[in-house]
């Protein structure tokens, strides 16, 4: 009995992603082809004045479909784009999204952008790592990061 304990972690992920895999098609596509959403701390008309998409959103114009809601419990606006064409599985496999060529990141990168531009008025980068001198793990960090791209996640 104690042997097939261990079993039962991996049997509930392999459930879990059955039913993630059909709700994906159930909604009617791929789950590559979902929503990217942030919430914005601005009324919905800061966020999209005269029906304009915010910079730098707004390079893709006509390439996006766009859904400016209020947030739940009128806390800000929803912002959400999506990729009119969903991108192929292999710009999107993992290799690909290591390597920054995923054309999904471009846009959570602008979306991050328009977040902060609408909220604090500038994109905020973060400063240079605070040790005097590059240390082996320093650099795997580093590596990593700059790889994760438009991420925003390791």
């Amino acid at each position: 009995m104690k042997r097939t304990w261990w079993a039962l972690p991996v049997l509930g992920a392999g459930v879990v992603a059955v039913r993630r895999a059909r709700a994906g098609r159930a909604a009617g596509g791929r789950p590559d082809n979902r929503w990217l959403t942030v919430t914005i701390n601005r009324s919905p008309t800061d966020v999209q004045p005269d029906g304009a998409l915010p910079p730098p959103l707004d390079r893709f114009t006509g390439e996006v479909d766009v859904r400016v809601r209020p947030a739940p419990g009128d806390r800000g606006t929803e912002l959400a784009v999506r990729p009119k064409e969903p991108p192929s599985r292999a710009a999107t496999a993992v290799p690909a999204r290591l390597a920054g060529r995923d054309p999904r990141q471009e846009i959570r990168l602008a979306l991050r952008e328009a977040k902060a531009l609408l909220e604090a008025g500038e994109v905020l980068h973060p400063d240079t790592p605070p040790t005097t001198r590059p240390t082996p793990g320093g650099k795997l960090v580093g590596v990593l990061s700059r790889r994760s791209g438009g991420e925003g996640v390791l």
